[in-house]
C-alpha cells in the first residue's frame, strides 16, 4: 500500500529512525547486558523490562522502515488552484478562521493544525477551489467550512 508524505514528514521520520537505530538500540543493549550480569534472568525485572522495550523498539524501527519505503513523497502542491496534499488551506467557519496543512496520515497532528488528507475534513477538502464550501460530519454534528485561501 502506498502512503503519501510531505518532504518535511519524510525528514522527521528519517531522523526518528536514525535516532532509534543509533542511540536507542545501543542504550537498550547496554541495559540488557547490565541486567544479565546480575544473574538469574528468570526473575530479573530489569532484564525482562529491557527485553520488552527492545521488542517495542524493533517493531517501531520496522514500522518506520516500511512507511518510508512505501511512501510517495509529495514535494508540495503542484498548484494553488485546488486543495492537494502538501498545501496549506485557510478556512472560514461560522465562528472562526483556521489555517491547516493537508498531510499524509503519518504526519497528521490536529493539535498542530496538520490534517490528514484521508480524514473526513481532509478528504472533503481535496480538489476544492478557493471560495468553495464543504460540509463535514463531525462528532459534534455537521460543520461547514469555506475555502478562503490555498497556499
Amino acid at each position: 500500500m502506498e502512503h503519501y508524505i510531505t518532504k518535511e514528514g519524510e525528514a522527521k521520520l528519517t531522523e526518528e529512525l536514525e535516532h532509534l537505530k543509533k542511540t536507542k538500540r545501543r542504550e537498550i543493549s547496554e541495559r540488557i547486558r547490565a541486567a544479565a550480569a546480575m544473574g538469574d534472568l528468570s526473575e530479573n525485572f530489569d532484564y525482562q523490562n529491557a527485553k520488552e522495550e527492545q521488542d517495542l523498539l524493533e517493531r517501531r524501527i520496522a514500522e518506520l522502515e516500511t512507511t518510508l519505503k512505501q511512501s510517495l513523497v509529495v514535494e508540495g502542491p503542484k498548484s494553488t488552484q485546488d486543495v492537494q496534499i502538501g498545501c496549506k488551506v485557510t478556512l472560514q467557519t461560522p465562528t472562526e478562521r483556521w489555517t491547516i496543512a493537508i498531510t499524509g496520515p503519518q504526519e497528521a497532528d490536529p493539535l498542530k493544525d496538520k490534517i490528514s488528507a484521508f480524514s473526513p475534513l481532509g478528504s472533503a477538502l481535496l480538489g476544492k477551489k478557493k471560495g468553495e464550501a464543504v460540509e463535514v460530519d463531525t462528532p459534534g454534528g455537521k460543520a461547514l467550512y469555506k475555502v478562503l485561501e490555498i497556499l
